[in-house]
C-alpha cells in the first residue's frame, strides 16, 4: 500500500498515516523472501562457510538479486507513477471538476472540502492499486508472503477507511490554513503537522491490532521473557513483561521482523511470531538489545527534532515551488474557484502544493534514509554491547541473527552502493554483519561505547 502514502506528501501526514496502516520498521534495510526455520537453540550459529559475514546458497542469491530489481523497479514506478497522478488529475482539469461537483452537491464548504478530498484519496487509492497488487504477487511468489487476496484486500480497505477518518480531515484543515492566511500557510502547517506527528506515534500502537493479532509474549514464551529482562535490567529500558507483545505474522509473513513503537504510555517491545519459532534465544536478545537502544539512545525524540526542522524548510521550499505552478499554470489547470480566492486555496489548487511536496519527498528521500542509516547503525553497537556477558559470543550472536533476517527477507548480499544510499532506511544486511564479526572493544581490555562492562 506503499502508492497511497506516497499520495499525501505532506511529510507529517505521511507519517501519520504510516503509524496508521500498522508498518513499523523492519531490522534489516529490505523486505524481501524466507528461509528454512533456523534451530531453536540458545546457541550461536556458526559463521557462514563465506568470507563474507552475510551470504546466501546461489539459488537464494539469485533470487534475492531479481528481487532487488523488482524492488527497486516498483519503487521508483510508484514515486513516479504518484507525481504523475497528482499532475494528470490538475493538466485534465478533473481536479476542478470535482471541485465543482462537490460545491453543487453539498452547501457548506467544509463538507464540500471533506467530500473533495475523500474521493481523491479513493482516486489515488484505486490508481496505485495495480502497482500494489504487482508487489504482493511478487511478495507471495517469492515466498515471503503467505497472506491470500481477500485478506489483502481487507487490510487494504481498512487502509482507506482510516485514511478517510484521518486523512481527509487533517488535509481540509490544511487547506483551510491556506485560505486563511495564503502568505504565511505553510508556516502554519508547518506548526499544525508537529503535533499529528508526535500523536502519530502515540497512537500506532493502538491501530495496530486493526491489521494483526496481538498477544503478551508472556503467555507463550516465559523463558524468553525471563531472559529479555536480564537486558532490560542492563539497559534500563523499564520495559516490564505486560509490554512486550508477540505478533502473529505467520499468518501473513514468512519474514522476520521485531520492532519497539510508541512512546510514553504506549511503548512497547513486539516481536513476530515467526522469529520466536525461528531464531535462537540468543539472536532474539540481540535484536531486542538494538530496539532498546532506540529508547535508551532517544532515537525516537533526536528523529522528530530533525523531522520538525527538516519539514519547516521541507514546507517553506515547497510553498515557493507551489507558487510558481500556480502562477505558470493556474489558469490551465482552473485553479481559482468561482469566489475569486487564491489559486492555492481552491481546492484544486491545494493538490498543487501536494504535488510540490511530493516532489520534494522524493527528491530528499537519501537524505531521510541518512539520517535513518545512522541511528540504525548506533542500535546495532548498542545492541551488541547490550548482550556481552549475558551470551557466549556476542560477534556470531548478531552476525547469525543479520543472517537469519537477511536470508528471510530474500536480501541481496552486494546491493549497489547507489540503491542503498537512496533508499536503504537501514544499513545494508551485509554492512551490518560484517561490522558485527568484527567489532570487540574488549578483545584488549577495553569497553564498549555504551557500556562500560
Amino acid at each position: 500500500m506503499n502508492f497511497a502514502r506516497r499520495m499525501l506528501p505532506a511529510f507529517c501526514v505521511a507519517v501519520l498515516f504510516t503509524s496508521l496502516i500498522g508498518l513499523s520498521s523492519l531490522p534489516c534495510s529490505a523486505q524481501l523472501a524466507p528461509s528454512q526455520p533456523a534451530p531453536a537453540s540458545t546457541a550461536a550459529p556458526a559463521q557462514p562457510a563465506s568470507t563474507q559475514a552475510y551470504s546466501l546458497p546461489p539459488d537464494k542469491l539469485a533470487k534475492a538479486i531479481t528481487l532487488s530489481h523488482i524492488r527497486t523497479a516498483l519503487d521508483i514506478a510508484g514515486s513516479l507513477w504518484g507525481l504523475a497522478v497528482l499532475w494528470i488529475l490538475l493538466a485534465t482539469r478533473w481536479a476542478a471538476d470535482l471541485a465543482a461537483w462537490a460545491e453543487r452537491l453539498l452547501r457548506r464548504r467544509w463538507m464540500q472540502g471533506l467530500l473533495f478530498f475523500a474521493v481523491f484519496l479513493v482516486i489515488t487509492t484505486l490508481a496505485g492499486l495495480p502497482l500494489d497488487a504487482i508487489g504482493h504477487a511478487v511478495s507471495r511468489h517469492y515466498g515471503i508472503s503467505v497472506q491470500g487476496w481477500g485478506s489483502w484486500t481487507g487490510d487494504l480497505a481498512k487502509s482507506l477507511g482510516l485514511s478517510l477518518l484521518f486523512g481527509a480531515p487533517v488535509l481540509l484543515l490544511f487547506n483551510w490554513l491556506v485560505r486563511v492566511s495564503p502568505r504565511r500557510y505553510w508556516l502554519w502547517i508547518w506548526l499544525v503537522s508537529l503535533p499529528l506527528i508526535l500523536i502519530s506515534v502515540l497512537a500506532s500502537p493502538l491501530l495496530e491490532p486493526i491489521f494483526n493479532k496481538f498477544e503478551p509474549l508472556i503467555k507463550t514464551h516465559p523463558a524468553l521473557v525471563a531472559r529479555l529482562e536480564t537486558v532490560v535490567a542492563r539497559t534500563g529500558t523499564k520495559i516490564a513483561p505486560d509490554r512486550m507483545f508477540l505478533m502473529k505474522a505467520s499468518e501473513k509473513s514468512n519474514g522476520l521482523n521485531a520492532y519497539v513503537t510508541g512512546i510514553g504510555a504506549t511503548k512497547r517491545f513486539v516481536m513476530w511470531d515467526t522469529a520466536t519459532d525461528r531464531l535462537p534465544d540468543d539472536e532474539v536478545l540481540f535484536i531486542f538489545g538494538h530496539e532498546s537502544g532506540h529508547y535508551v539512545l532517544n532515537h525516537i525524540p533526536k528523529e522528530l527534532a530533525g523531522m520538525a526542522a527538516g519539514l519547516f524548510f521541507v514546507f517553506w521550499g515547497s510553498a515557493a515551488f507551489a507558487g510558481w505552478l500556480a502562477r505558470r499554470f493556474g489558469a490551465r489547470w482552473q485553479l481559482s474557484g468561482p469566489d475569486g480566492i487564491a489559486p492555492l486555496a481552491s481546492r484544486q489548487g491545494f493538490l498543487v502544493l501536494l504535488f510540490a511536496l511530493s516532489a520534494a519527498s522524493l527528491i530528499l528521500q537519501p537524505a531521510g534514509n541518512s539520517f535513518s542509516r545512522h541511528f540504525e547503525h548506533e542500535a546495532d553497537v548498542y545492541g551488541q554491547e547490550a548482550i556481552h556477558g549475558l551470551v557466549a559470543d556476542p560477534q556470531k550472536t548478531a552476525m547469525g541473527a543479520f543472517n537469519h533476517l537477511g536470508e528471510a527477507w530474500l536480501e541481496d548480499p552486494n546491493p549497489s552502493p547507489f540503491i542503498e544510499f537512496w533508499e536503504y532506511s537501514h544499513p545494508s544486511v551485509q554492512t551490518r554483519a560484517n561490522f558485527a564479526l568484527h567489532y570487540d572493544p574488549w578483545a584488549n581490555g577495553g569497553h564498549g561505547r555504551f557500556f562500560d562492562k
